[in-house]
């Protein structure tokens, strides 16, 4: 994929240096057709291209993060055999 995508540019930037070098053409001209009929389209093209690999990539990462969080154990109550116990003592009334 990646050898068309050089091509591509190479391409560009030959129709670039033409302008550029051509009587009725300039710089500015140039840059702009290289950035226009080069780095955008390839850019938008390879964007495109590697969505699959990116949700793979996505998909992967979450599948990690389950199996990370069921080794940890569960943080429901009574989930570790023992029993529930409050962080602060209740408060008792004198009578």
């Amino acid at each position: 994929m990646y050898i068309v995508v050089i091509a591509w540019l190479y391409v560009a930037l030959m129709m670039a240096v033409a302008e550029a070098t051509s009587p009725i053409g300039t710089v500015v001209g140039a840059i702009f057709t290289f950035v226009l009929y080069g780095v955008g389209p390839v850019a938008l093209v390879v964007y495109l291209m590697r969505a699959p690999a990116r949700r793979k990539a996505i998909k992967a990462r979450e599948m990690a993060e389950l199996a990370a969080a069921a080794a940890a154990g569960s943080h429901e109550p009574d989930a570790g055999g023992e029993a529930p116990a409050d962080a602060v003592a209740p408060v008792r009334k004198e009578s």
